[in-house]
């Protein structure tokens, strides 16, 4: 074994337990694919029925829990989280690739995150309403679905796990837990902080391993209520598909386009600053990265020129680097993603602006590095402007007008997160009524979301039901009572 790397198995009623088949894989360390950072159980589908099974027998108890208890749990685990920022965002950075800047404040996001909904436990319930007859009392109240499958994505392995399990656990639900084979170690060291902080066994379990067994298994198991899904949208649609003849609560966020609008009368400096930050950021793999920047023509050429700029002297390192701005793709697959989306555009006819070379020399060379990268002359109907790429690949887009800007805009099949730059109020707020996605950002990143606000996108970004975060996550994962009582005779 390498210094440093760590051994995890599968966590099932309160244990750490090895996969039935006995098989294991490894990650390593995108930044230098000579560290192996982990080797993990391989879960298949007799493994996630027995997780579901922990989770069964455990929901009785943790629903007769008061949600004030609950939230004293989590409070807990956000001092855990606190207590181990530094360590588990250099796991995070040699596991997953981003920066240590941005690794440590996704940690801190995550302890954020459980201390809010420790301090919503307060507040959970129900509502009286007032009945049309004396002596008489009508109220509400919300009750837990029972077994939830949470299945989470690589790219924020700590942040998005637990904005899905928080709420799910305080409303007085038990979890089965598969995080994406990419990056599973913060999903586990999370279950540790719960089980720390008083987590009841069964209450929580996490199945690493392979996606397809767990998933059929979800989708055939009867005591699974509920799947929150984030990740690709095919695979997002086939899990939608799988759990509709048990008509299941189904809640996926999935792929995204997102544009950034920079109007005439915008602060370029500003507008270049932020499309620099929301696409080469986290290196392009956020589900809310800017993809497309849409220029009105008469500012397009000083524009372009201060992005090309501010892409140049973006620091691109190990993540681990001292001002590292970008790190590595994830892997290998990723990485040549990003390198056929451009291939693809410049054969439609784009032109590559600046970047796009892959980072090979020095302390490049066992990473999946890469120039960020610049796309101009790119047209709506280019596929580099209708399909997502994942990665720090920026097209450039010119309109004529405010009018072609949104229709521009929202003529994607995805709706998750767009900003727009503007000086002009009315304009913004025209922006905000008429631009179709669930995040708008004016004057600021696409990227980057308030946990106590809404999240979640429209057309195929989305099932476009059920919200996540804030106070809106706990809708899907609560059923509504409504109780009438008589008191009159």
């Amino acid at each position: 074994m390498l210094a440093g790397m760590k051994r995890y198995d599968l966590f099932l009623n309160g244990q750490s337990v090895p996969a039935a088949s006995g098989k294991t894989f490894t990650t390593t360390n995108p930044a230098d694919t000579r560290e192996t950072v982990a080797t993990y159980s391989a879960g298949g589908r007799e493994d996630a029925a027995a997780a579901v099974a922990a989770a069964q027998a455990a929901f009785p108890k943790w629903a007769a829990t008061t949600s004030v208890a609950r939230g004293r749990i989590l409070s807990k685990a956000s001092q855990l989280l606190e207590a181990r920022k530094a360590e588990l965002a250099e796991l995070l950075v040699r596991e997953e690739g981003k920066t240590l800047t941005e690794a440590t404040g996704e940690v801190q996001r995550a302890a954020d995150i459980f201390r809010f909904y420790g301090g919503l436990s307060y507040t959970v319930g129900g509502q009286v309403i007032p009945h049309d007859l004396p002596g008489n009392l009508m109220f509400t109240r919300r009750e837990p679905l029972g077994v939830v499958a949470l299945i989470t994505p690589w790219n924020f392995p700590i942040a998005i796990p637990v904005w899905k399990l928080a709420p799910a656990l305080l409303c007085g639900n038990t979890v089965v837990l598969k995080p994406a084979s990419q990056a599973p170690a913060m999903t586990l060291e999370v279950a540790k902080v719960l089980h720390e902080a008083g987590l009841p066994a069964g209450v929580l379990n996490v199945v690493t391993g392979e996606g397809r067994a767990f998933g059929a298994e979800i989708a055939a198991n009867k005591a699974v209520t509920a799947l929150s899904f984030t990740g690709s949208h095919a695979v997002g649609s086939a899990l939608y598909q799988a759990v509709a003849p048990r008509m299941i609560r189904c809640q996926l966020e999935m792929g995204s386009k997102n544009p950034t609008i920079v109007l005439a009368d915008a602060d370029l400096d500003l507008a270049a600053k932020l499309v620099t930050i929301a696409g080469f950021g986290l290196t392009g793999q956020a589900c809310t990265a800017t993809s497309r920047v849409i220029v009105e023509r008469s500012v397009l050429p000083a524009f372009t020129e201060k992005l090309i700029a501010a892409a140049k002297a973006w620091k691109v390192a190990p993540g681990l680097t001292p001002g590292a701005q970008m790190g590595p793709a994830v892997n290998e697959a990723e990485l040549q993603g990003n390198f056929d989306a451009i291939q693809q555009a410049q054969a439609e006819g784009a032109e590559l602006l600046w970047g796009g070379a892959r980072l090979t020399e020095g302390e490049f060379a066992h990473g999946w590095f890469m120039q960020p990268a610049i796309l101009g002359n790119v047209t709506p109907a280019m596929k580099i402007a209708q399909e997502e790429v994942f990665g720090p690949v920026v097209a450039i887009l010119a309109v004529d007008s405010f009018d072609e800007a949104i229709t521009v805009a929202n003529g994607v099949q995805y709706g998750l997160s767009a900003s727009v730059v503007t000086r002009d109020f009315k304009r913004a707020m025209q922006y905000a009524e008429r631009i179709e996605v669930g995040v708008v950002k004016v004057n600021q990143i696409s990227t980057g979301l308030a946990l106590q606000a809404p999240f979640g996108g429209v057309k195929q970004s989305s099932t476009d039901s059920f919200r996540e975060q804030g106070t809106a996550a706990l809708d899907f994962y609560t059923r509504g009572k409504t109780v009438y009582l008589d008191y009159s005779a």
